[in-house]
């Protein structure tokens, strides 16, 4: 009878724990929320299926995922081993520098100018941030979800150790994702109907392989004296483009393109939900930081219209606002909904070469303005 009561007891142990927290069935039902947005809509299915069930792992009381007989357990393991160690995002880093094509960015170089703009965002946050009370490590790792950027989000916030870095997790990766919804909200919000039809005529540049493989490395050095910081995040990504443009390693740039970046993508995104447990997620300020982040999000995209709207009072030939909008770093997510919001304008509007030779300019600008932030926020704490 003794041995029955005990087994009833550990089997109601979960049950009760549920109802005596709340909050948990709150978090296991956003991991919910997670996965039907990854399947359903297949919005980065790769991160947001393996997080939702995550969310919904950690989120079970006593749960094994996290700690078993006064051991780690294997999400712990696999956070500390790829998180705190800032190791799985770097390598995230290689395999998105393969997927990268440049030659529309080095066949027109003045590109980079709207993925600079379109990083205005991460420094309005920080600034909001300050102004609303969180501290200067918070605030800036807040900013740089704006970057549009996960694995960049991700290295920025743990290296300032910040608290909330779940919510910067979360936040980064599912803005990403949502670009399709929230970028034609601010872009229509700031445009006009006029504005979005320009046409832009596209002159491709003839682009030499020699001048593809010497991009990454000069991108390096230059990164590297002026945010030395970034080098980790610049560095593997552009060992990963090398691997795509050198022509003598083809074999281990599939492999970074597709093994390496499925690898990476589910145990980060299994891993990440430690940082998912109601405890710490369900907090008034961690609701706050995902807010600043959206708001991010939307200034980084307003941001770089603004600036191509500055441009085109100096210039005869106009260039279509949505263009600096795709400065952000959501590659090829935005430079696609650019492209369809021209179509829809104009059928016979075409954009997209202009959309992403500044998207991949925004990539490089968000590792750089990471960087940045790597470089001063700590000096100034």
């Amino acid at each position: 009878m003794e041995v029955l009561n005990t087994a009833v007891d550990v089997l109601t142990a979960g049950v009760l724990g549920l109802a005596a927290e709340p909050g948990r069935i709150v978090m296991m039902l956003v991991g919910m929320l997670l996965m039907y947005l990854g399947i359903k809509k297949e919005y980065e299915p790769t991160l947001l299926v393996p997080m939702g069930l995550g969310t919904i792992l950690v989120n079970i009381p006593d749960s094994g995922v996290l700690a078993f007989g006064g051991e780690p357990g294997p999400f712990q393991i696999l956070f500390d081993m790829g998180i705190d160690t800032e190791l799985f995002p770097l390598l995230l880093f290689i395999g998105i520098g393969a997927m990268i094509d440049f030659g529309p960015l080095l066949a027109s170089p003045f590109l980079l100018l709207f993925g600079a703009a379109a990083q205005f965002g991460i420094f309005f946050v920080i600034i909001v941030a300050g102004l609303l009370g969180f501290n200067l490590a918070d605030s800036a790792s807040a900013g740089i979800i704006a970057a549009a950027d996960g694995p960049t989000s991700i290295f920025v916030a743990n290296s300032l150790q910040s608290k909330y870095l779940g919510a910067i997790m979360v936040a980064a990766y599912s803005y990403m994702a949502l670009v399709p919804i929230i970028q034609p909200i601010a872009i229509k919000a700031v445009t006009t109907k006029k504005e979005r039809q320009i046409r832009m005529v596209y002159k491709p540049g003839s682009v030499s392989q020699t001048a593809k493989i010497i991009f990454p490395i000069v991108i390096c050095i230059v990164a590297g004296l002026i945010a030395p910081a970034s080098l980790p995040l610049v560095g593997f990504l552009m060992f990963g483009n090398l691997l795509r443009e050198c022509g003598v390693l083809d074999n281990l740039s599939m492999s970074a393109q597709n093994e390496l970046v499925n690898l990476i993508s589910i145990l980060l995104g299994l891993c990440v939900s430690v940082r998912m447990q109601a405890g710490e997620f369900l907090q008034v300020d961690t609701l706050i930081i995902m807010g600043l982040g959206l708001l991010g999000f939307v200034m980084d995209t307003v941001g770089g219209i603004m600036f191509a709207k500055v441009l085109n009072i100096f210039r005869k030939e106009k260039i279509n606002p949505m263009i600096g909008a795709s400065g952000i770093s959501a590659f090829p997510m935005s430079s696609r909904v650019i492209q369809k919001l021209a179509t829809e304008e104009d059928p016979g509007n075409f954009i997209l070469m202009q959309a992403a030779g500044s998207n991949v300019a925004g990539q490089i600008a968000s590792v750089v303005a990471g960087g940045l932030i790597l470089g001063i926020v700590p000096g100034l704490m």
